[in-house]
């Protein structure tokens, strides 16, 4: 205090220390800004308050608009809009993932150049709206134009969501965030059973040349909702870590250094093409992408036709729609667990591959035993087998992509390879095949045990190159380059080293 004093009747201003009360000094530049790890801790729990809850709820929205035809389809909308015609009920969701794919990655673009705050909430809105309008379809046409619209809007969504969270933390953070808000997922799976169990139940309303009764009313509420969401999302919502107004100045600043430290990119920069082949020729986001696409066609399989499933194992509409609620409860459970103990360990590989047997041996059952209760445990082994993979490939893959550009690209490849996965999904359940659907169970057990071998060719070849890099066998690489071309190398860098 006294030389603070001194300083003051000498005319000049005391230094305020940075690390005290919030205040920031210019006078310290980003790259020689320090903190401790009590400081950085408290940052990741205020990021998490303030950006997984809202991401999460606006994934579950997203896949619950996307899988509410499931529900709706069992309660009298199958019936009435000839969906139970042929292969009728096929297109309606193909179409969707034709159209899902083609967006993904033009998308994410727009969404490093434009930000997520309103970006996000745009995409949201306009799925909800979509959904609300099924509400008033009439025949088999115009739910076909609506279900590509959804796509448009749905395409963005979960790639974009992927990103924005992985703008705000490191790489051994990040998959426990996405398990979380993936884990939406099955929470909208068991919400969407109980929701169309109850909005089924709500007695005929409307105008008289527009009437909502039973299906229609999960549409209508359902995009509803989704709506009020979309628009109030950006209240909250950040742009970016150095922007996050619920941070103090001298904790955006960290927020921001941490992540430039650890993938030695500008955090700013577009996307370049650079960029777009470096995830287009990664090795790595093949082997994720294949993944993705074979847990796609069991996850976004299931999300449809399991209550149709439940329903032909004998069961009344009602009694479907409610006994699909708890094997999503424990997926969600343990895909948020199996997330966490991946960042923990710093491993990928082996817990994608021993999930992977789960799924596989569930699928055997459903496919070779016929007692229902024996076939309902087997549901069980299968979505807490399979959920964990989705985000634990996509992660993978941007765990290994450095840069904020590249990781903007591989996120939106690797989901719209993956989502080839979801156009198969809604042929492998086919209403010739009911009540034992033989040929969807098959496909998927097969599916299963390739995701298995993947994960293991994943951990060996991540190790490989990890070792031919520490035997320097990768220098060759910087010969010739200058200092801004070398650290443009990003995970072709040898010096930078894979998750296994």
């Amino acid at each position: 205090m006294d030389t603070e004093k001194e300083l003051v009747q000498q005319g000049e201003q005391p230094r305020k220390d940075s690390s005290r009360d919030g205040d920031v000094t210019d006078s310290v530049p980003d790259s020689e800004l320090e903190w401790t790890e009590e400081e950085e801790r408290a940052l990741r729990r205020k990021i998490d308050w303030n950006t997984v809850p809202l991401v999460t709820l606006l994934y579950m929205l997203c896949f619950l608009d996307r899988i509410n035809i499931g529900n709706a389809r069992i309660q009298g909308m199958g019936e009435e809009l000839g969906l139970f015609e042929g292969v009728r009920f096929n297109w309606v969701l193909s179409i969707f993932y034709i159209v899902y794919l083609t967006v993904e990655v033009p998308s994410n673009i727009l969404l490093k150049r434009y930000g997520g705050r309103y970006y996000l909430p745009l995409l949201v809105c306009g799925f909800g709206l979509i959904s609300l309008a099924t509400a008033f379809v009439k025949d088999f046409a115009g739910l076909m134009v609506l279900r590509v619209f959804l796509g448009i809007f749905e395409g963005g969504a979960f790639p974009g969501l992927a990103f924005f969270l992985s703008c705000f933390y490191k790489r051994n953070e990040l998959l426990f965030r996405m398990g979380i808000y993936v884990s939406a997922a099955s929470i909208a799976g068991a919400f969407g059973g109980l929701l169309a169990a109850g909005l089924s139940k709500i007695p005929q309303w409307g105008a008289p040349a527009a009437p909502i009764y039973t299906w229609r009313n999960i549409f209508f509420f359902e995009g509803l909702i989704t709506i009020i969401v979309g628009v109030l999302a950006p209240i909250w919502m950040p742009m970016s870590p150095s922007e996050a107004r619920f941070l103090t100045p001298r904790e955006r600043r960290i927020a921001a250094e941490r992540l430039n430290r650890e993938h030695k990119a500008n955090p700013n920069a577009g996307v370049t093409w650079n960029d777009i082949r470096a995830a287009v020729f990664c090795i790595h986001n093949y082997t994720c992408a294949l993944g993705f696409f074979l847990i796609n066609i069991t996850v976004q399989g299931l999300s449809v036709f399991l209550p149709t499933i439940l329903r032909d194992l004998g069961w009344t509409d009602t009694k479907a729609q409610l006994y699909s609620v708890p094997p999503y409860v424990a997926a969600c459970l343990v895909a948020i667990a199996v997330a966490y103990a991946s960042d923990k360990t710093h491993q990928r590989g082996i817990w994608l591959a021993s999930f992977a047997v789960l799924a596989t041996v569930g699928f055997a059952i459903l496919r070779w035993v016929e007692t229902p209760n024996v076939r309902y445990m087997a549901v069980y082994f299968v979505t807490v087998g399979a959920f964990p993979g989705g985000p634990g490939f996509l992660s993978w893959a941007m765990n290994n992509s450095a840069g904020p550009s590249v990781r903007a690209v591989t996120a939106g490849y690797v989901v719209t390879l993956g989502t080839i996965g979801g156009i198969v999904a809604t042929w492998t359940y086919i209403q010739a095949d009911a009540p034992r659907y033989y040929t969807g169970h098959t496909i998927n057990f097969a599916g299963q045990l390739a995701v298995f071998f993947l994960a293991i060719f994943g951990i060996f070849y991540c190790r490989r190159e990890n070792k031919l890099r520490a035997a320097g066998k990768r220098d060759h690489r910087l010969e010739g380059l200058t200092q801004e071309e070398q650290e443009g190398l990003g995970s072709r860098h040898p010096s930078y080293r894979y998750w296994t």
